[in-house]
């Protein structure tokens, strides 16, 4: 099994402790770093970045949602899980349009954290249940618009998407090569006008393909 690095970017120690504490005991996790702010953040990311960072959105400095924008635009390929108290729509959407694969609550248990991890890390994506029940919510009033403009096979793809899978994964469930659900995905995000995957499932809710 591949180990991975992880950085928690917290400002409140205690939460940070608790947190590490709990990776500490899974086997798949080789090392774990903190920061409480930007810069020990922006240290954190040389020489070589984190496999995975959990961010805080809510600190005093600079927020969690501006901190992952920036360090995206300079490192493309960081997996950011956002981690907040709050159940707030526009905490998940500014998340999500700054590049964050993930989205937890903080009072989430490890099932959850473990969850994120493992199909985050695997090239999917990931929500708790609990987000993904907000974002109804908060969509719900939205009027749901016609989906034509996907074919038969880009609604399907877009659906396995929301499942958390991965481009592989999904090929071998299709029986397609990865070569191919590469292409789909492309031509997904370019309809939807979706910069991520995480934007590709904000669309799929939005429009009532999926229903968590």
């Amino acid at each position: 099994m591949d180990q991975y690095s992880i950085l928690l970017v917290d400002d409140h120690t205690l939460f940070r402790q608790g947190l590490r504490l709990l990776l500490e005991n899974l086997d798949y996790i080789r090392e774990i770093h903190e920061a409480d702010g930007e810069e020990a953040f922006l240290k954190a990311l040389h020489p070589t970045p984190p496999d995975l960072i959990f961010m805080d959105i809510e600190m005093p400095e600079k927020d969690g949602i501006t901190l992952t924008r920036e360090a995206l635009n300079k490192y493309p390929d960081l997996r950011v899980v956002a981690l907040s108290m709050y159940g707030d729509e526009h905490y998940y959407s500014s998340m999500i349009k700054a590049g964050a694969k993930g989205f937890i609550l903080k009072n989430s248990g490890i099932t959850d954290v473990e969850s994120a991890i493992q199909q985050v890390m695997n090239g999917g994506h990931y929500f708790s249940r609990d987000v993904l029940n907000k974002l109804i919510r908060g969509l719900s009033s939205t009027k749901h618009q016609p989906t034509t403009a996907l074919t038969e096979r880009e609604t399907e793809v877009i659906s396995l998407i929301c499942q958390g899978l991965s481009n592989k994964d999904i090929a071998t469930k299709l029986f397609l090569s990865k070569r191919t659900i590469d292409k789909h995905r492309e031509n997904l995000l370019i309809k939807t006008n979706a910069k991520n995957t995480a934007g590709l499932v904000m669309y799929a809710i939005k429009k009532g393909i999926v229903v968590p």
